[in-house]
């Protein structure tokens, strides 16, 4: 018994600790009850968090969370410098710029070792045309998160933009926060920092939205995402050639949908958590497919990256400041590099281009051409056509980020183009009448009016914490049944 238990607490690299197990689910109803235990004493609560919170990195990612803690104490030992330094002398700005300097090459030091030495090393092969096999390298989940949200940290102090946090149980407590360690969102310093050592409150209204975010995100997650993938999307990617252009259509649709409900599901469920703690996060998805621009999609699409991205990258090269040129210079780079965050590979390398190109060339068109305004908003007809041809493009660029080869891509390509074989529609559709019955859930729900999903946390509201802690439970188990059935998922669901 004692054997099992300890097996299953251990760090399993074929089992990670992810929010839609049910280990997780256990952990978490024994965490909470501590959690509230320690609720008026603040200092045992941060580093039951934080000690949890390591725990859940080890079980994600195992000894490497050793780098988690070096992340976390020489950055906030770096802020402190910078901070203290210029209290002292703030006309000498040198030390603080190698202070900042040494903190960016410590994270994108171990960022760039773990996720990209097989790239570069194998990019440098290719140009001698060395035979180069890659090295055994484990990539720590969620290594590009918590770097990224300890870099803005340092950088804000170095701005001036932020004080550094009082101690460095708090800065633990904010850099290895579980809910947004592993997948994001990526939570900025000054938002979360008041919230630290405020007084332990949630709300009806908070634990009602936590419940909805919750179950939503892994419903999203966990059912949409993973069954849609497993049994359509992801055979269709495998094997582009086998399929006709139709189902290879059908199949990108079913990617574009798969993504959203895998990223923001997430998010989803890191927010709930959050609010069940006491703990406001940003949103991090907005409904992107509805955006009728590229520069929209961006402020929609994975909220809390695409700002990063604009404040640390996009800004820090010049921004719009140095011209027009200059701005789409800016634009395209910076998204070379935010495609380049995804994946060491030049499929993300040359998503990442296009849709930097897209945006530059929607700034010119906007600004130059059609002599918009930025708070320029289209409306009827053309609103709905400028959403059709953005979700288009983005669905287009998902294409490179999705397959491993251009090749592929090519042949995916191809297919839709030169063998669509349109008749075959309704038959694609009653083969895989499940899988569309979930994508078309999906692509109707993204369209709800914010104003339904306020009733629908005003209904929980209005319950009692017993109901809905069993909804939770419930989405949890149904979830469970669906990823351990071996026959048919839906066995579970009646229609």
């Amino acid at each position: 018994m004692l054997d099992s238990i300890s097996h299953l607490l251990a760090y399993n690299p074929d089992e990670p600790l992810i929010f839609s197990s049910g280990l997780f689910l256990f952990l978490f109803l024994g965490f909470s009850f501590v959690y509230m235990l320690l609720q008026r004493q603040r200092v045992l609560r941060l580093l039951f968090v934080t000690a949890f919170s390591y725990y859940f990195y080890y079980k994600s990612s195992g000894v490497y969370f050793v780098l988690l803690a070096i992340v976390t104490v020489s950055d906030y030992f770096i802020a402190a410098g910078i901070w203290n330094y210029r209290q002292r002398h703030p006309e000498r700005r040198l030390l603080p710029k190698v202070l900042v300097a040494l903190s960016l090459c410590i994270g994108l030091g171990m960022l760039g070792y773990f996720k990209y030495t097989n790239f570069f090393a194998g990019l440098i092969a290719r140009m001698v045309d060395f035979n180069f096999q890659p090295w055994d390298i484990f990539l720590p989940v969620g290594i590009s998160f918590f770097t990224f949200q300890s870099l803005s940290y340092t950088i804000d102090v170095y701005r001036g933009q932020l004080k550094p946090l009082p101690s460095l149980l708090d800065y633990a407590f904010f850099v290895s926060f579980f809910p947004q360690l592993v997948a994001g969102p990526i939570v900025r310093a000054r938002d979360f920092a008041p919230q630290i050592r405020h007084p332990l409150v949630v709300t009806s209204d908070m634990f009602a939205k936590g419940v909805f975010l919750i179950s939503i995100g892994l419903f999203k997650k966990a059912v949409i995402s993973d069954y849609i993938s497993l049994n359509f999307v992801d055979r269709i990617f495998d094997n582009p050639g086998l399929y006709s252009g139709i189902e290879n259509l059908l199949g990108l649709y079913g990617y574009a949908l798969q993504i959203y409900c895998d990223f923001s599901g997430y998010s989803d469920m890191a927010i709930g958590l959050a609010l069940l703690l006491g703990f406001h996060f940003p949103m991090n998805f907005n409904a992107p497919y509805v955006s009728s621009s590229i520069s929209e999609f961006w402020r929609r699409w994975h909220i809390s990256l695409s700002t990063w991205i604009r404040d640390y990258i996009y800004i820090s090269m010049g921004g719009n400041r140095k011209g027009k040129l200059r701005t789409y210079v800016n634009l395209v780079v910076t998204m070379l590099l935010g495609g380049l965050w995804h994946g060491a590979s030049l499929n993300f390398v040359a998503w990442g281009g296009m849709h930097g190109l897209a945006l530059a060339a929607h700034k010119y068109f906007r600004t130059d051409v059609l002599h918009h305004d930025r708070n320029y908003r289209s409306h009827g007809l053309r609103k709905a056509l400028a959403c059709i041809i953005t979700f288009h493009f983005v669905c287009f660029t998902w294409i490179f980020f999705r397959n491993g080869t251009f090749e592929a891509s090519g042949v995916m390509l191809k297919q839709i183009f030169t063998d669509f074989h349109p008749e075959l529609f309704w038959q694609v559709v009653v083969n895989y009448k499940y899988v569309f019955m979930l994508i078309a859930l999906g692509y109707l729900t993204h369209f709800i009016p914010d104003s339904w999903q306020e009733r629908m946390i005003y209904c929980l509201k209005r319950g009692n914490i017993v109901v809905d802690a069993l909804l939770i439970t419930a989405v949890i188990y149904i979830v469970i049944q669906i990823k351990s059935s071996t026959i048919q998922p839906f066995i579970y669901f009646q229609f």
